[in-house]
């Protein structure tokens, strides 16, 4: 029986961060992913020469000095980045309705407001409200400031909600839709998202906002090549089915081919309901599984990933966000009927590419239960079972429903296409291992903040979490959340210093 001082199940950025910052401890560490290409979602794939990302539209914090930069520096990332910031004055554009009119959302504290204020000239003061609030929030959680501090901070701000909030700096509506204009992020609900999920995500982005040319797996491969120069191992198309627990404890994992591997401590980077159906014994108590697994999750994707014919669509550097209406939190909502209320197109970065694109995504919503008579089917490149024909026929249908929906803005759209390639929440479920092929995972509620908070650390002693489920999703939430989950096995202060050091 092999052996390991830390076993990591799954291969997304949560756990290829866990094994880097271990590594860097010296423990042997030693990954298993089952499907052929590492990263999760920051898995990248090429069709007719264009890189496709399959997650990683854009990221934030990474200017030299901020929370993000330093980590991917301590980690070995930052330097094989290829990185493009993204327009100054508007990396973000919000649009309503039939309205040709965009609203920008600008990066740098002053631009931010100046952009703004063109549109809104009497709402300076809700401005500047607005932006010291998502500050003030921010320096509430100290991991994302790379400092030490108790929970006390961030739980005295996790009740708040962001809708609310937005209504209390201002009375204008439209100010307060596009403030909320780019929810997509977070999967937004009025009156339920916390106001600490969009003060962290937007926050991020209004610091510095980038892309990754040549697509986000540049990520994944950074970690794989620090991982295994400190002596780790990443093993693919090995799948995890079980974590067997004696005496107390985790003694090893049972793999699809049943071989048992052993560790002193394992970490599991899947959705933590996935965890715990793999856990074999009873030190996990049954109102504990409960809890998880009755936990709301997020809805799920449904995806256009475009390849452009040469020179036909203009490269843009910045994302759309589209409502179909006034209120940008109505997307969520949609009904079998009026499906797409809200869309987002994220332009790839690509090299030579700078002034006409090669490949586009359009993203929206797209609730499990639209997919559901499929449930029993499965499909990755590992184990392709190509799903019926019905099921061929809606993909083309919405694609083709949405792909109207975004034409009436873009009415070149069509003619740019060469080819179209379909996900929808079935994909990211089969390739992922996420249930329901949630979006972001769990449901962050301001109602009742503490019950989807979940700890790193289990009831078994050697068995941890880590991934988008424990704080924030996205990519400075996981990697946050990586730093956390060591934080068990590696003296926080010193890993915190360290850090900074780097």
């Amino acid at each position: 029986m092999q052996q390991y001082d830390v076993i990591i199940i799954g291969s997304g950025l949560g756990s290829l961060a866990c094994g880097a910052i271990l590594g860097k401890y010296g423990y042997r560490v030693c990954l298993f992913e089952k499907n052929r290409q590492i990263g999760g979602c920051l898995q990248t794939y090429s069709r007719d020469k264009a890189i496709i990302d399959s997650g990683v539209h854009y990221i934030g914090g990474l200017a030299e000095g901020q929370t993000l930069h330093k980590v991917f520096r301590y980690l070995g990332v930052i330097d094989n980045m290829k990185l493009q910031r993204m327009d100054m004055d508007g990396f973000d554009h919000i649009s309503f309705g039939n309205e040709q009119h965009v609203y920008k959302i600008a990066q740098g504290r002053d631009n931010f407001i100046r952009q703004l204020l063109a549109d809104f000239p009497k709402e300076k003061e809700a401005l500047h409200a607005y932006l010291h609030k998502l500050e003030e929030v921010c320096s509430k959680f100290p991991l994302f400031n790379l400092r030490l501090g108790g929970a006390a901070e961030k739980e005295s701000v996790m009740g708040e909600e962001v809708s609310a909030f937005l209504r209390s700096v201002t009375n204008n509506e439209r100010l307060q839709n596009v403030l909320a204009g780019n929810n997509m992020l977070y999967a937004g609900y009025p009156d339920r998202t916390p106001l600490y999920v969009h003060a962290l995500v937007q926050h991020s982005y209004i610091e510095s906002a980038w892309k990754c040319v040549d697509g986000g797996s540049i990520i994944a491969r950074s970690l794989n090549k620090t991982i295994r120069a400190q002596g780790g191992e990443i093993i693919r198309h090995t799948e995890v089915k079980a974590i067997v627990e004696k005496d107390g404890k985790v003694s090893h994992i049972e793999l699809e081919d049943g071989r048992e591997v052993e560790g002193k401590y394992f970490i599991s980077g899947l959705h933590p309901a996935r965890t715990i159906g793999m856990v074999k014994g009873d030190g996990l108590r049954n109102a504990y599984k409960s809890r998880i697994s009755a936990l709301e999750n997020t809805p799920g994707t449904f995806m256009i990933n475009i390849v452009l014919k040469p020179g036909t669509f203009p490269y843009l550097n910045h994302n759309v966000y589209h409502h179909a209406t006034s209120n940008a939190w109505e997307g969520i909502h949609y009904t079998a009927d009026n499906w797409p209320q809200t869309y987002a197109i994220f332009v790839s970065a690509s090299t030579g590419k700078e002034k006409y694109a090669d490949n586009l995504s359009i993203m929206t919503y797209m609730r499990y239960e639209d997919v559901a008579q499929w449930h029993d089917t499965f499909n990755t490149d590992d184990k392709p079972h190509e799903r019926d024909a019905s099921y061929q026929a809606f993909k083309k249908e919405k694609a083709e429903k949405l792909l109207d929906v975004v034409s009436q803005q873009y009415p070149y759209l069509r003619s740019c296409i060469h080819a179209m390639y379909v996900a929808t929440p079935l994909t990211y479920r089969d390739y992922l291992n996420i249930p329901e092929g949630s979006m972001y995972g769990i449901v962050k509620d301001a109602r009742e903040p503490l019950k989807s908070m979940i700890p790193a650390a289990t009831r078994l002693p050697n068995l941890y979490l880590t991934g988008q489920n424990l704080n924030l999703h996205g990519i400075l939430g996981v990697t946050m959340s990586a730093v956390l989950t060591c934080a068990g096995l590696v003296d926080m202060e010193t890993l915190v210093e360290d850090i900074n050091r780097s």
